[in-house]
């Protein structure tokens, strides 16, 4: 149960280090087991939730400083093969809703760790402003202004991306049924069907 609670709010953290899936997926697994192996020395002076994250931080950082940058992490974006949880079916809002994640994890990825972490945290895993503090050790002020500073360079990565004119861009497809649709529209209004 506590591992299907804290399945997805572990994997933001590890794609926040830029680890790919599979690293991902490995440091949550010793996350869990090094929970699981010091379950004694929590002392309930922290949330399990912020007991966890701490434990899921620290493999991270152990990661990174034991191997190379460039070996160990990556930018790779692309969806894992087997998915985590299930996944509805693709409609148009889902794949909407996949490629703006996508540009959310390309943008992200860009900024710097410091300010990334406090993103994930307070936003993508909803920590509260308390518990982001105990978790990274930091004051207050420095969650608010970490996070305000993500916020700016988050907007200035996308803006980098994507042009204004990208923005809900009609595509092509959209494009031949408006098409098609204004055809008839029109055709029906040059013959009306009639009355009956």
């Amino acid at each position: 149960m506590l591992i299907r609670r804290y399945n997805a709010f572990l994997y933001k953290i590890g794609r926040t280090y830029r680890y790919n899936h599979q690293d991902t997926e490995d440091l949550m697994q010793e996350t869990y087991v090094s929970a699981y192996m010091n379950l004694a020395k929590f002392e309930n002076r922290s949330s399990f939730k912020t007991w966890l994250t701490r434990i899921m931080l620290n493999h991270c950082f152990q990661k990174k400083q034991k191997f190379s940058f460039q070996n160990e992490i990556t930018t790779d974006t692309t969806p894992p093969t087997a998915p985590m949880f299930h996944q509805p079916a693709n409609t148009e809002k889902n794949l909407v809703n996949k490629e703006l994640g996508r540009v959310l994890e390309n943008a992200l990825s860009r900024i710097d760790e410091d300010y990334r972490i406090v993103f994930t945290l307070r936003t993508l895993n909803d920590l509260s402003v308390a518990e982001t503090m105990e978790v990274l050790d930091l004051s207050e002020s420095n969650v608010k202004v970490r996070l305000n500073r993500a916020k700016k360079m988050l907007r200035s990565e996308i803006e980098k991306m994507y042009s204004p004119e990208d923005i809900f861009e009609f595509n092509l497809v959209y494009c031949d049924g408006m098409v098609s649709r204004v055809m008839k529209a029109l055709d029906s209004l040059r013959h009306p069907t009639p009355r009956q």
